[in-house]
């Protein structure tokens, strides 16, 4: 063997025994597969809750801006609901003082239609009147201006409406002004 020979023949059990090494301090940075498999399980778990939770977090907030712009909704139909029954309260008072010569008067007619037209608008729009008389006194639905004596009803009982409320779903735009019997 020339001394060449034996140089690479060193040179190469050298590159071995150097790899051997290597590959044992690898070993000692990185763990045995087991453990870089737990590792992965354990980070891949984190990543999982962690998109888990923003997935909740976002759907809770899709869920709140949703019950938001619905309560805009009801609260804008609601304000201008209320100032609309104003309007409503004119057109009853105004047909109800209609004297009895004019009752068939076309005009009259025409205003008796869009009063009506203005109570489907609304009976559409989900408003309905708060019952009142002979309905138990309500502090919910109805603003008593007073008591009375009544024959017909029973203490508690709404004896007289003076103004009739109206209510969108469950919520009480206006209540009534009643009168309760004593």
């Amino acid at each position: 063997m020339t001394s060449n020979e034996r140089l690479r023949d060193d040179a190469d059990v050298l590159a071995d025994e150097a790899l051997d090494t290597a590959g044992l301090a690898a070993e000692a940075i990185e763990g045995t597969p087991d453990d870089d498999l737990a590792a992965a399980r354990a980070e891949a778990a984190r990543n999982l809750d962690g998109w888990q939770r923003t997935q909740a977090e976002f759907a809770n907030a899709r869920k709140r801006f949703e019950k938001q712009r619905a309560e805009a909704y009801i609260n804008a139909n609601a304000d201008l609901v209320a100032k609309l029954l104003p309007l409503l309260d004119d057109f009853e008072r105004a047909l109800a003082a209609v004297p009895a010569g004019d009752r068939d008067d076309p005009w009259l007619a025409g205003v008796n239609l869009v009063y009506r037209k203005m109570i489907v608008v609304l009976e559409e729009m989900g408003v309905e009147p708060v019952p009142a008389l002979g309905a138990p006194f309500d502090p919910n639905m109805h603003e008593a201006l007073g008591q009375e004596p009544s024959d017909e009803y029973e203490s508690g009982v709404v004896a007289r409406e003076m103004r009739r409320g109206y209510r969108l779903g469950e919520r009480v735009i206006r209540p009534s002004l009643v009168m309760v019997a004593e």
